[in-house]
């Protein structure tokens, strides 16, 4: 999904704001935040007029534009381009988060939630990522360690099956010469 972090025009600032309000939405910490149903609307309201204040500002809009458009005072809109309130800091991080590419980050957390799932910290989602990739590294090498030993049981067979047949002969030999004998 193409993300226009410096919008030109209405329809891309729309779309920036959509996005940094769903994707700030997911996000674990603000999943638990809204949690409360007192406090959900307050917080959808603020992360919404963060949002939208972060996509006009990056849009290049000044802070009287986008207090008018938006209808919040301007004193409200420069706390939360400044991030000196809760939700525009944590519009301000899931900004930077797309810009560093970790959308998809963000996209899995609403499909993790769209699937019934719980959503963990990205810290945690780390933790358990680099603990999936340690036990895939360890089956691969255990598979290659059993296809070793396979290969050494088919050798040791071999070996096992070419013994026996020395004994047969060697059987087979000994009761001619008893019959000489």
């Amino acid at each position: 999904m193409e993300v226009p972090l410096n919008p030109i025009g209405r329809e891309e600032i729309h779309r920036l704001e959509s996005i940094l309000l769903f994707a700030t939405l997911f996000r674990p910490e603000v999943i638990e935040l809204i949690k409360d149903p007192a406090e959900r609307l307050t917080w959808v309201d603020s992360l919404a007029v963060a949002a939208g204040a972060i996509a006009r500002e990056k849009a290049g809009m000044t802070v009287r534009e986008i207090a008018e458009e938006l209808g919040r005072t301007e004193q409200t809109i420069r706390k939360h381009l400044k991030g000196e309130t809760k939700a525009g800091h944590l519009v301000r991080e899931t900004y930077e988060l797309i810009k560093q590419g970790k959308l998809d980050e963000l996209v899995r957390n609403v499909e993790v939630l769209a699937k019934g799932g719980q959503l963990v910290a990205m810290e945690e989602y780390e933790k358990l990522r680099r603990e999936k990739e340690e036990l895939e590294a360890r089956v691969n090498e255990l598979t290659e360690k059993l296809k070793g030993l396979e290969e050494e049981n088919r050798e040791l067979n071999a070996k096992l099956e070419n013994v026996r047949k020395i004994l047969e002969d060697t059987i087979e030999r000994v009761k001619d010469i008893e019959k000489l004998l």
